[in-house]
């Protein structure tokens, strides 16, 4: 006879949004148990205010990064402020490190969305070893403050989130065909303006030229380089109006792809009396006659 399959353990889910990842905890007891609920949980008052002491020291850490740019501030300060920055990176590192110590599968949590943001917020204060500029960039943890929809119970607002980025997911195609034209256009207009207009006017080369189509079509306009020509007058002025008529394009083809991720889900069954093909995926009747339509086997 054959075997009784085993139960399958229990996977983690994934929901529509980047936010709404599960894991499973390494162990089911002590303090690596404990320590899992305390971070990846939100209901019991010890896993909430360790939410709330996060986002409290996150919102402090961007503050000193912020500060620390302030010439007046940094003058005066910096010491006290490169100390608070170490120590608020030490501290991040420690949390990073006990996160995927507690998950079965740290290199899942690695690769998911807050685990690359987790990372991103410590290294640029060790980058800054080698890379004193790259301090700065510590305010990336800012977007560690996305927990927040999962610590106050707006995981609802977070699906909408996965919609918008499905959608742009879906779009990504076109938009990609719609960015080469675009760049193809730049390179033809650069090059013709680097012919027209030669360096006397500005235009040293043809990058140059490319740098001037691109701003000319997204109808920013620096004025730092300028046609004087009246033949160049006149491509700047197609340029323009080429760039007002293909603005929209882009955000017509991602408008269309949210607006088909918000119709109700539909499935393919015809109805046996008027023959419409589609209707709403928890549909027992037809949307036009009212037959009962046929089931799925």
């Amino acid at each position: 006879m054959p075997q009784p399959a085993e139960p399958r353990a229990p996977q983690p889910r994934d929901g529509g949004s980047p936010f709404e990842k599960e894991y499973l905890p390494a162990s089911t007891e002590g303090a690596r148990y404990r320590w899992f609920r305390r971070i990846f949980h939100h209901d019991a008052p010890d896993e909430r205010n360790f939410d709330l002491v996060l986002i409290a020291v996150i919102l402090a850490s961007v503050v000193v990064v912020l500060l620390d740019s302030v010439p007046s501030i940094k003058a005066r300060w910096h010491g006290w402020l490169y100390a608070a920055e170490w120590a608020f990176t030490l501290a991040f590192t420690f949390e990073y490190a006990v996160r995927l110590w507690v998950v079965k599968r740290p290199l899942r949590y690695a690769k998911s969305f807050f685990g690359i943001i987790d990372l991103l917020a410590i290294l640029p204060t060790f980058l800054s070893l080698l890379f004193p500029a790259s301090a700065s960039f510590a305010v990336i943890r800012a977007l560690r403050l996305l927990r927040v929809f999962r610590v106050l119970k707006l995981v609802e607002y977070s699906s909408e989130a996965g919609v918008l980025i499905q959608a742009l997911l879906r779009s990504r195609r076109k938009i990609f065909v719609f960015i080469a034209t675009l760049v193809t256009i730049v390179v033809i207009f650069g090059a013709l303006m680097y012919v027209v207009e030669g360096p006397d006017r500005g235009f040293t080369s043809i990058p140059a030229g490319m740098y001037w189509a691109i701003v000319t079509v997204g109808t920013v306009g620096y004025g730092d380089i300028a046609p004087g020509t009246p033949f160049g007058r006149f491509v700047t002025s197609v340029l323009i109006v080429i760039g007002y008529s293909i603005i929209a394009v882009p955000t017509g083809i991602y408008t269309a792809e949210l607006a088909r991720s918000l119709q109700p889900r539909r499935r393919q069954v015809r109805c046996t009396e008027c023959g419409l093909p589609e209707h709403e995926a928890d549909a027992w009747h037809c949307r036009k006659c009212g037959r009962a339509l046929p089931h799925e086997e």
